[in-house]
């Protein structure tokens, strides 16, 4: 007698490829990305191919969050070195044999143009994580000045292409993990307290300092001018203020409940810059009002909420300390990003995640993302 099977539904198969997924998470990236092909749709419209290529940019992210989310975080660990190497590698190459563009050394070709800097966004906290997980129960302030090293190298080597945006983003990423890994609050509030001293002294002496004869050895003249204007955008309303000064008026013009959908006359008469990438966030404020970007900046807190607390349920140092930095790269991309368009922060080129257009940054967010999906299903499946 022959035995007769009956052939498992597709349910049944992806079941054990699907267990342990965050719900929660995921339905808080749909959500976002929905109203970011929503806003893209608005502004991107009479802009060539960028609606569509936004979703296929998105749809490449959701199917590299998938199979991120298949790799183990123990395989994370060990593949941390080698990234950070390569990367670091990468960006000397750079450095050397890199492709120049409007003055900047960012791109290298290796048969295919890439840009080295994006990788760092991810290697950073993937190799300060793995760092403090091989240091735990004996951490010492040689072990945080080592941290600190490996994370200086990088930011200084993307700094100097130069690329502020980028670099704030890779400090940013590893700060958040020498934070969480126990750094004193002795040492942080002293740097914190020179840092907002050092702000106050610009900000108290911004005419003087902004002359044109001034020399700001730290900073190139291009981003000297970028303070400058946040300073003040009127200096050269039509140059190098233009940007900011169009930007805080499609966000004033916006009014409680926006324009409405297609209906901004700052986006749609082409008065906002880069309003399918740096700027979408002031044409989504014109189209949406004060109410949509309250809900906007609601989704995003819950997001990072939402990640810190699968840092907080992580079985390991490393998970922990790569969830916790992961979730607040995301406070740092939508506050960098939101602050420069409301001319409170400097213009450094930081996209808004899931609503900007990007491949290069969709493709690091959705690959971030993998890595809490990933954290989070293995501590799901430990629980079954």
């Amino acid at each position: 007698m022959i035995a007769v099977y009956d052939r498992p539904s597709l349910w049944l198969r992806l079941r054990p490829v699907l267990a342990g997924f965050d719900a929660p998470l995921l339905l808080l990236v749909c959500a976002l990305a929905a109203l970011g092909m929503v806003t893209m749709y608005s502004v991107g419209y009479d802009h060539g191919t960028r609606f569509v290529d936004h979703g296929r940019n998105m749809l490449l992210a959701a199917a590299l969050m998938f199979l991120v989310a298949q790799v183990p975080p123990q395989r994370l660990m060990a593949l941390a070195v080698p990234i950070y190497t390569v990367g670091v590698a990468l960006l000397v190459a750079t450095a050397l044999f890199g492709i120049t563009k409007k003055g900047a050394t960012r791109w290298l070709n290796l048969g295919v143009v890439i840009q080295p800097s994006e990788l760092l966004k991810l290697a950073m906290p993937l190799m300060l994580a793995w760092w403090f997980q091989k240091r735990e129960g004996q951490l010492r302030l040689l072990d945080f000045a080592i941290a600190g090293l490996l994370l200086l190298l990088p930011v200084a080597l993307v700094a100097k292409q130069p690329d502020l945006g980028t670099a704030i983003l890779v400090l940013a990423g590893g700060l958040y993990v020498i934070f969480f890994a126990g750094l004193s609050w002795r040492l942080i509030v002293p740097l914190v307290l020179g840092l907002g001293l050092a702000v106050a002294a610009i900000v108290i002496s911004g005419d003087a300092l902004c002359q044109p004869d001034v020399d700001w050895k730290v900073l190139r003249d291009y981003q000297k001018q970028r303070v400058c204007t946040l300073l003040d955008p009127t200096r050269d309303p039509l140059g190098k203020g233009f940007h900011i000064i169009q930007g805080m008026i499609a966000i004033g013009s916006g009014g409680l409940t926006g324009k409405g959908f297609m209906s901004g006359t700052q986006t749609h008469l082409e008065f906002i810059p880069e309003r399918t990438t740096d700027f979408i966030f002031a044409a989504f404020s014109e189209e949406f009002g004060l109410l949509g970007v309250i809900g906007l900046m609601l989704g995003f807190a819950v997001l990072i909420l939402r990640g810190l607390w699968i840092a907080a349920q992580a079985p390991t140092v490393f998970s922990r300390l790569l969830a916790g930095a992961l979730s607040l790269s995301f406070f740092t991309y939508a506050f960098v990003n939101m602050g420069m368009v409301s001319g409170i922060l400097p213009v450094v080129g930081v996209p808004l995640p899931f609503v900007s257009y990007g491949g290069t940054a969709m493709v690091t967010l959705g690959v971030a993302l993998g890595m809490l999906m990933s954290i989070a299903r293995s501590r799901g499946l430990m629980q079954r």
